[in-house]
């Protein structure tokens, strides 16, 4: 076929991934990474294997959050695979007194790659769109401070407000839709890196 193919094995991998971390499986998190994989998201960077120590440690202490994911787009050139996973992200949290639902809605990139005829995640990056917070009781109000939520850029400026308020800052260079070119530009990366 001509252009990249698609890839069931490499799309098992994400799939995997996300579910390993909704569900607290850390060993099967772990073995989705390369050991010399990089994450780079709004409450960590670093390396593969320490997101997975990471994720632990913020579910043990009571910050879990869990991914509904819509199919991945999945394309494989060679022994490298690019995917792209719509998600929504949703946390249960008290804000301000208040029990209510955090969803910040993202399209996580993945590069992997395929070493000794096994995929591996070679790097994750998402992109922010939007997010919401609203009240688990209707009826409730929320309220956000608007001044606190004027720090934060558009795409992820709820869900940047909610960690900041846990001890996890969140830089403001992440990419989102509110940033077309640089969104542009590393989708026009991801696919240089596919065609080797």
């Amino acid at each position: 076929m001509s252009g990249p193919e698609r890839g069931g094995e490499a799309g098992q991998v994400v799939l995997l991934e996300r579910q390993a971390h909704d569900r607290g499986w850390w060993d099967q998190m772990r073995a989705c990474y390369w050991p010399d994989s990089t994450v780079a998201l709004s409450w960590y960077t670093g390396d593969g294997p320490g997101f997975v120590d990471a994720s632990r440690a913020m579910a043990a202490a009571g910050n879990a959050s869990v991914h509904r994911l819509s199919p991945p787009v999945v394309q494989v050139a060679g022994d490298g695979a690019f995917a792209e996973v719509p998600a929504a992200i949703e946390v249960r949290t008290d804000a301000g007194g208040t029990l209510a639902d955090l969803v910040s809605y993202t399209r996580i990139v993945y590069r992997l790659e395929r070493r000794g005829g096994r995929w591996g995640i070679v790097s994750l990056v998402p992109v922010y769109e939007r997010d919401t917070l609203t009240p688990a009781v209707p009826g409730q109000r929320v309220h956000v401070p608007p001044e606190e939520l004027a720090l934060f850029r558009a795409p992820y400026a709820l869900l940047a407000w909610l960690l900041a308020g846990r001890g996890h800052p969140v830089g403001a260079d992440l990419l989102g839709d509110d940033q077309p070119d640089r969104t542009a530009a590393f989708y026009a990366d991801t696919l240089r890196w596919l065609s080797g």
